[in-house]
């Protein structure tokens, strides 16, 4: 099993490239979310599209533990609420078209959903001004159970689903602190109920997956670190406009790298 785990990742190169990513994993369940989105063409093109959500689902998840513990009282309850139960509808129209598509168009869908929340937001931002009422916009009925489908399909189809939810909580117009609290709760949610799904549907969680998390641990543990550096160094304005501009490179990154 030792050896199965190893042989996955076959190159000096390979070790280096999944070890950052899981430092850039921790850095953004911790600080500036999005980073990680960064991880998920560099993920597919070491396991595969569809076979990376395995193995990556479980890092999310050990870095969602370290963010929860450090913002754990910092959190909004209600805007997680809100849209948990549309989220896990989009979980399962996510399991279902998982099954149905090549590891090409499973990529294509990753970045597809990260880019329609961009688009969202930038109609939703314009709209907000022209009605110089933001909550005119993001209290429509609709405004919630669209976001949680949208998060809940794009964590099922590629682990995708922090670019959707930044978008929505930005529009929220939450402060940084709580931005990155409430995103790190709701995410382990759907994370954490992603796992039966993925080990008893597509099958995609290995003991040899869970051995290569494992060593990444420290790496986890690094970025987070940096990730809560950098909360408190980056101003509030600069903050929210490198999260967006992490959310469009990585969405094209993902449809057409």
């Amino acid at each position: 099993m030792w050896d199965n785990a190893l042989e996955l990742i076959p190159s000096p190169g390979a070790w280096i490239l999944y070890f950052f990513c899981a430092m850039l994993i921790g850095v953004s369940k911790t600080g500036i979310q999005n980073v990680g989105t960064f991880t998920i063409p560099m993920f597919a093109l070491l396991f595969g599209a569809k076979f990376s959500t395995g193995i990556v689902l479980i890092l999310l998840c050990m870095a969602d533990l370290l963010a929860v513990i450090y913002y754990r009282k910092q959190f909004i309850w209600s805007e997680i609420k809100s849209m948990l139960p549309f989220s896990m509808l989009g979980l399962f129209i996510g399991l279902f078209v998982g099954e149905y598509i090549d590891d090409g168009t499973f990529k294509f869908i990753m970045g597809a959903c990260i880019f329609i929340s961009v688009l969202l937001m930038i109609w939703g931002t314009n709209k907000a001004k022209k009605s110089q009422d933001a909550k005119d916009f993001t209290d429509n009925w609709w405004y919630s159970p669209s976001f949680g489908l949208l998060v809940g399909f794009s964590t099922m189809i590629g682990n995708a689903a922090g670019p959707a939810l930044t978008i929505y909580l930005l529009t929220r117009k939450l402060n940084k602190v709580t931005l990155v609290a409430t995103g790190a709760w709701f995410i382990m949610i759907l994370n954490f109920s992603k796992i039966p799904l993925q080990l008893f549907v597509w099958k995609n969680l290995t003991w040899e997956g869970i051995i290569l998390n494992c060593l990444a641990i420290p790496f986890i543990l690094l970025g987070g670190y940096i990730g809560i550096k950098l909360v408190k160094i980056i101003p509030e304005k600069e903050f929210k406009i490198v999260i967006l501009a992490l959310v469009i490179i990585s969405s094209l990154m993902l449809m057409f790298g």
